[in-house]
């Protein structure tokens, strides 16, 4: 539960107070009315306390500091939200029948010596939040996620670890692939390790690339996501690579980005960013950040920034943290693009033209992280998983390791120049200061006329001196 003491202007919250909002209490498992109250009537005792002290800081730090450049409210007043939905029916799948399934995908990494090791879990839950405010609201939400999670690990010769990761949602486990599908799934994912295991070692590399739809995705989500939160706009700490950047432009024209948690599906996959209302009772909605590049708003709430003074259904946190503004749904569109079979032909003639051998193909990435507080540098890191040079002489494709994409958001996101017509799905968990959260991104394929990677560190370990034991052994 959240408690807060003072007014929406001022309260217990300021600053780096935003935790005292929160207490934390293991509720009765029965469905005991009087149980329930008891607890509550515990854990508003108990936080009263806490946030009594803590807005008692809060009022002599505002006397002693100096005066801070965003003075918004604490907390925005909006609309009492009601909506009682249908809690989520309970959670029936065959526990047998997955934990074989389960079993068997991981089997499969037998077929390949070098994985030294591997997981497969499969996890679904049906959840229904309950939230009800003083303010007025009353909100009863289900949400469901049944996912699997497939990873494979192995060591290259001079010490280096790889590593790649597949996940599969689905809005129950009904919905997850066929065991068939999946299977083939491990089994790429195995070859493509072993492929890995033995691929030469990058350079260092400035110049063209292309990143495809998923590694897209996941590079706007890191990139350029994080920093149109809306809580990053304010406080001494924050880079705020973006916060006077309204109405100006910082993408291609041929660009727009929206984040939409209403949005379920795009095609037949399944977007776990999805919600109805977020963790703030406040209905979810598509908001336009980006339009033909102009940069609109950010993603809000109820923590108000200056010019933005409500939420926008983006209150998001994991449960025992306060709510920021986080993304549910991010989606790249774009107004300029080309097929496939185009966008390869434009990057070996963006590599000719700037005297490169090769440019670079950035299959997939699996993440990463974005610096934005003002005491580091406004940088950025990537990591991508499967990477291959195009040379420009016609030679075949060649797959390389120990890849990493740095650079700076502002000059990065200007470098695109054309993007593919068909569009990718990442689908993952999102982790920051109000917890780990669903996400999705999707975005196409994008040709950049500069990229900057640098090598990945090779680690000190040596394989394995004995092979893994087999059945025979």
């Amino acid at each position: 539960m959240q408690l807060r003491i003072g007014d929406p202007k001022l309260d217990n919250t300021h600053a780096s107070h935003r935790g005292s909002a929160v207490t934390t209490i293991a509720l009765p498992l029965s469905d005991d009315p009087e149980a329930l109250k008891r607890a509550l009537w515990q854990a508003t005792n108990s936080g009263y306390g806490t946030a009594q002290e803590n807005f008692l800081k809060v009022k002599t730090e505002i006397e002693v500091r100096a005066k801070e450049e965003d003075t918004s409210p604490d907390f925005s007043q909006e609309e009492p939200q009601k909506h009682l939905g249908k809690p989520a029916p309970p959670l029936r799948i065959d526990r047998a029948a997955w934990e074989q399934r389960v079993r068997a995908l991981s089997l499969i990494f037998r077929e390949f010596p070098n994985v030294n090791r591997n997981m497969v879990a499969m996890t679904a839950q049906n959840e229904t939040d309950y939230f009800a405010s003083s303010d007025g609201s009353q909100v009863v939400a289900p949400h469901r996620l049944a996912r699997i999670v497939v990873m494979g690990v192995t060591r290259a010769d001079d010490g280096m670890d790889l590593f790649r990761e597949q996940t599969f949602e689905a809005e129950t486990a009904d919905g997850l692939p066929e065991q068939a599908v999946l299977e083939a799934a491990v089994r790429e994912l195995g070859k493509s390790l072993e492929a890995l295991r033995t691929a030469p070692l990058t350079e260092p590399f400035d110049g063209p690339a292309i990143l495809s739809g998923r590694a897209a995705a996941v590079f706007f989500h890191e990139v350029l996501g994080h920093r149109l939160e809306g809580q990053r706009q304010r406080g001494d700490d924050e880079g705020q690579t973006f916060t006077k950047d309204v109405g100006k432009e910082i993408l291609p024209t041929f660009l727009s980005v929206s984040d939409d948690p209403t949005v379920t599906s795009i095609g037949k996959t399944w977007l776990s960013g999805n919600y109805e209302y977020d963790d703030e009772g406040q209905k979810a909605r598509r908001v336009d950040l980006i339009q033909a590049g102009v940069l609109k708003t950010f993603l809000m709430s109820r923590l108000p920034i200056a010019n933005f003074a409500q939420s926008n259904g983006h209150g998001r946190a994991q449960s025992g943290k306060v709510p920021t503004g986080r993304q549910g749904n991010l989606i790249v569109s774009s107004t300029k693009s080309v097929s496939q079979e185009e966008l390869r032909k434009q990057l070996i003639d963006e590599a000719k033209k700037q005297g490169k051998s090769y440019g670079l193909y950035f299959e997939d990435i699996s993440s990463g992280f974005a610096v934005t507080q003002r005491r580091s540098p406004q940088a950025f890191e990537v990591i991508p998983l499967v990477v291959y040079r195009v040379y420009v002489d016609g030679r075949p494709d060649e797959l390389v390791r120990g890849v990493s994409i740095v650079g700076t958001p502002q000059a990065a996101l200007k470098r695109i120049l054309v993007t593919g017509d068909e569009s990718q799905v990442f689908n993952g968990e999102c982790g920051a200061e109000s917890g780990t959260i669903p996400v999705s991104a999707v975005a196409p394929a994008m040709l950049f006329s500069e990229i900057e990677t640098q090598r990945q560190p090779k680690g000190e370990s040596r394989p394995p001196i004995l092979p893994i034991p087999s059945e025979k052994q």
